[in-house]
């Protein structure tokens, strides 16, 4: 039994107005393989004893398309313990005219001075040149903490984008609705489609309380009370938006718009409730609200696309029934991103399933793959396994692959940090990688963070030394990672693979990327294609300064400075000039004058 009002610390009411049907069996995982396999081959690394020349330069990156149709088609990844030959990348959609990458245009600890919007607009060209195609904006309904200081995932009024005088001011954290409204336009003039993100699973900053009766409950198995029968208490549940006086909606909500649901996420017994007052989806009058809320929304926004926040605390029927109506209405053709927080890739592939394949999910696993893989000691260390256990696995065309969000900062209630050191080993791999998922880079990766690092505390501006390698990654992941793959996952401590280039993409350049957590330079051999035979290859980041002949036979050696990335293509392939030489501002914030190249 879950709760619609009380603190998300200690004791627990559950709100006795509730009525939810069971949820329904989740059908078997089925599986297409779409890759193809090829014979092993042997190809141990080379420890070179001279140090490469030139410093280091961190990487980062991300990979797979999007789309939001429905019923794509999916892979499942070889295994990586040995070198494979993977098929070029498949897409969500009808043609794959250029790799597609995420943008998370915001971290936790943005500054909340109401310019954002601005910011945004302003970065969205540079942002289109290097290779992104859609961008995620935080939530843009004025939320009720803090003043217009509030994140945003602290619903009040969805109606209200920043346009109305209420909870402390007309902005919202980001801006007005006008200011919105001018990023959705520059955005999409630069081919970036905008996914907005919808928080429809609870309200707060009421109106005005109403008495309810509740149930005492433990926090951590809602299914047990603490005290037998209900008790009489004040829920914040009324919310007649005066200021807002009908505009948009006349719809009203009051405390029987809001209870628990049986078809939510069975931890802690049911983790229907996360905060604030729990809405009630199974309430014929709230679905028929929400469903003309989002047509409203599509109406007034040239949006491409939402992410649905916490699906994991929100009925399933309902969110089924959500999609739907988006689809046979405002957004047949949107992309549709959920976040629910799971462990289990397994688990997710059958949510997805059970979803018909109407939504794609964050890669949670990987993530905390790439946390525990960066933390561990390098007598244990393993990269082959960097892909074990997470939903790109098994439905790279359905997973979201990330390396930090706003959830994962330091500080966070989903802390999980990755250690810088390989946080560029992690970009490649999803920015490159073939079967890695569609690629989100984060805001703070690229732009800095305002969030605690290490020592720094939490309002003290950081730029990250690896910001220019990300940028040359999804630049990179833009020109060249196309056509098929070989995988060379054969040590523990140093990995790689190569893209093999199509001729629809920089005239069939491809390229090759070596991971490495060794503590020396160390080098690997690996096939590129027998096209590429006679081409000199070097390093995208710069860190290597050596050039790289590949042989007749398509086999090359690749050199990687220590604990590094180092990413090669054709030193005259096509855009090449382009990609060495492109200059990205990374000083959104106005900090500094300059810009940086790459």
């Amino acid at each position: 039994m879950t709760s619609s009002s009380g603190s998300q610390d200690g004791d627990r009411f559950a709100v006795s107005l509730r009525g939810e049907s069971p949820s329904p069996a989740l059908p078997g995982l089925g599986a297409v393989d779409t890759t193809e396999s090829a014979s092993d081959i042997s190809s141990p690394i080379s420890i070179t004893s001279s140090p490469i020349s030139g410093t280091s330069s961190p990487v980062s990156g991300t990979s797979s398309p999007i789309s939001g149709i429905s019923s794509p088609t999916f892979g499942v990844q070889t295994p990586t313990s040995s070198i494979s030959s993977i098929s070029s990348n498949t897409s969500i959609g009808t043609t794959l005219e250029k790799n597609q990458t995420m943008f998370q245009g915001f971290e936790w600890y943005c500054p909340d001075d109401q310019e954002h919007w601005k910011r945004l607009a302003n970065a969205a060209p540079a942002l289109s040149s290097i290779g992104v195609t859609s961008m995620w904006i935080p939530p843009a309904c004025k939320g009720f903490l803090d003043g217009n200081a509030s994140a945003g995932y602290d619903t009040y009024d969805l109606y209200d984008l920043g346009e109305f005088n209420q909870k402390g001011g007309v902005k919202t954290k980001y801006g007005t609705k006008a200011e919105l409204l001018k990023l959705i336009e520059v955005s999409n003039i630069h081919g970036l489609a905008i996914l907005f993100d919808v928080v429809v699973n609870h309200k707060g900053g009421a109106d005005y309380h109403e008495p309810v009766n509740g149930v005492r409950v433990d926090h951590l198995n809602r299914l047990h009370e603490i005290t037998g029968g209900l008790e009489h208490i004040q829920a914040w549940t009324g919310f007649d938006y005066p200021v807002r006086n009908d505009e948009y909606s006349t719809f009203k909500w009051n405390k029987s718009h809001f209870s628990g649901a049986h078809d939510a996420d069975d931890d802690r017994g049911n983790y229907d409730y996360l905060m604030f007052a729990n809405i009630d989806h199974s309430n014929p009058e709230v679905q028929q609200e929400l469903f003309n809320w989002v047509q409203w929304l599509g109406s007034e926004l040239d949006i491409g696309g939402i992410r649905l926040d916490a699906i994991k605390h929100i009925s399933k029927q309902f969110q089924k029934d959500f999609i739907s109506h988006i689809r046979k209405t405002v957004g047949p053709g949107w992309l549709i991103v959920g976040e629910y927080w799971h462990f289990d890739a397994r688990f997710m592939a059958k949510l997805i399933e059970d979803f018909n394949h109407q939504l794609i999910l964050y890669d949670i696993p990987l993530v905390h793959k790439f946390r525990d893989l960066s933390k561990t000691p390098i007598d244990r260390l393993d990269l082959r396994t960097v892909f074990d256990g997470s939903l790109v696995s098994l439905k790279p065309e359905q997973a979201v692959s990330f390396v930090v969000n706003h959830d994962t900062q330091e500080g966070q209630a989903s802390e999980c940090v990755v250690s810088p050191w390989f946080i560029p080993h992690a970009y490649a791999l999803i920015l490159l990688h073939a079967k890695a998922g569609t690629p989100c880079v984060f805001y703070g990766d690229v732009y800095g963070s305002y969030g605690p690092q290490g020592e720094s505390k939490a309002g003290e501006y950081n730029l990250p030394p690896y910001h220019s390698s990300v940028v040359k990654m999804v630049l990179a992941r833009q020109y060249y990672a196309y056509g098929g793959m070989s995988e060379f996952f054969d040590d523990p401590l140093c990995i790689g693979f190569t893209r093999h280039g199509d001729e629809d993409h920089s005239d069939g350049a491809g390229l090759a990327v070596v991971l490495s957590a060794l503590e020396e330079t160390a080098s690997k051999r690996m096939f590129v294609g027998q096209k590429h035979a006679g081409e000199v290859w070097t390093d995208v980041l710069g860190g290597v300064k050596d050039e790289v002949a590949i042989e007749g036979d398509g086999w090359a050696t690749f050199p990687v400075r220590p604990r590094t990335v180092s990413i090669w293509v054709d030193a005259v392939a096509e855009d090449r000039e382009l990609v060495d030489g492109f200059v990205f501002d990374h000083d959104i914030y106005g900090l500094k004058s300059g810009r940086e190249s790459g």
